[in-house]
């Protein structure tokens, strides 16, 4: 198409030679401004992360946080665990890892609490963020559900079956490596892309034979299907990691890391005052808010991981790399390095902030 169609300028008595070197050049110079100007922001980003936290947090600052459930709130209110020296803009009730990613692109929350697949599943769809606190789980926090009418007794017993799978959320990274642990490939069982909120409709419905439901869920699904034939597998699969962590835009905020930072300590401490505290726990979230009956609630604490809060996040690093190539082997993400979704700057600070312990 010629030029003068698309610019609306004439281009007779020019020297049309003269008249694209100047433009391209003109272009070339925008770009290349341009250029400077994404490496200058790209610098100040990376500058940013790796500047010391800042001491105090600075006024006005505020946290836009992931509280499933109001579970957070809770534990800072039943465990007199003060205020934050930040405004908490929100409490979001989100707490499902797609759920989660989306809302931190939205820009609608600043940190939430996840297991180690979140972060793995944000960084292969582009979106960059980075964990700030680590907890150590030691015990199984999941099982496996039947649907009902079901004759499945072990992880074996899934070949050939619909699994419910949920690629970023540790429902799914437990799937996987119990399949790795019995020895069944991918293309042995068929994967139904779920997430974990539709878990129980498919498990009634039968669209899947067996999904990992979470220790504090089963009890109520088991409830009502079991005398239909619904039963649980167990399984010694652990998922390693329960984690806050935040987009690299909110800790590229000097005055919202210091925010963040400030906050780790009272997620350490609610999580403590939660595992020494079971039966006000009890009544107070599980039979309260999440309308199990004692009975259900005394079963879910007695499989309850007491918290560990490491210094080092070298076991933490090492899992979450495992995590990571597990999923590239079945083609679900791009194999990388996991180094780089940790954010160093915070290690050590939930360690800090419990007493010995819980440190681990």
């Amino acid at each position: 198409m010629p030029f003068s169609r698309t610019s609306g300028i004439s281009t007779s008595g020019i020297d049309r030679r003269l008249f694209l070197s100047s433009v391209l050049g003109a272009a070339a110079g925008v770009a290349g401004l341009s250029g400077c100007a994404d490496s200058s922001a790209a610098a100040d980003s990376k500058d940013a992360l790796s500047a010391p936290l800042a001491a105090k947090v600075p006024a006005g600052t505020s946290l836009k946080i992931a509280s499933y459930s109001g579970t957070q709130q809770l534990q800072l209110k039943l465990g007199r665990l003060g205020d934050p020296p930040f405004k908490v803009s929100s409490w979001a009730n989100i707490s499902a890892g797609p759920d989660v990613i989306n809302a931190f692109r939205s820009g609608s929350l600043d940190v939430a609490n996840n297991a180690g697949i979140p972060p793995i599943q944000a960084h292969f769809q582009g979106f960059d963020a980075k964990i700030v606190a680590i907890n150590i789980t030691r015990k199984p926090n999941y099982l496996f559900a039947t649907k009902p009418g079901s004759d499945i007794r072990t992880v074996e017993d899934f070949k050939g079956k619909k699994l419910a799978f949920s690629q970023g959320q540790a429902q799914g990274v437990v799937l996987l490596r119990a399949l790795k642990k019995a020895g069944l490939a991918y293309d042995e069982v068929k994967l139904v892309p779920l997430t974990s909120n539709q878990f129980f409709t498919a498990l009634q419905s039968g669209q899947v034979d067996v999904a990992p439901l979470a220790n504090s869920q089963a009890p109520a699904y088991l409830q009502q299907y079991e005398p239909k034939g619904a039963h649980a597998i167990t399984t010694d699969v652990v998922d390693l990691l329960n984690l806050l962590w935040a987009p690299t835009s909110v800790l590229g905020d000097p005055a919202k890391a210091a925010a963040v930072a400030a906050y780790i300590p009272y997620w350490a401490k609610g999580q403590v005052w939660t595992y020494e505290n079971p039966d006000i726990w009890n009544e107070e979230f599980y039979v309260k808010t999440q309308n199990l009956t004692l009975a259900q609630a005394k079963a879910v604490t007695a499989l309850a991981n007491k918290p560990l809060f490491p210094p080092s996040w070298d076991e933490a690093i090492k899992w979450e790399q495992e995590t990571a190539d597990l999923l590239a082997q079945g083609g679900f993400v791009k194999k990388f390095d996991v180094g780089e979704l940790f954010d160093h700057r915070f290690e050590g600070i939930a360690a800090k902030s419990v007493s010995a312990e819980y440190r681990r």
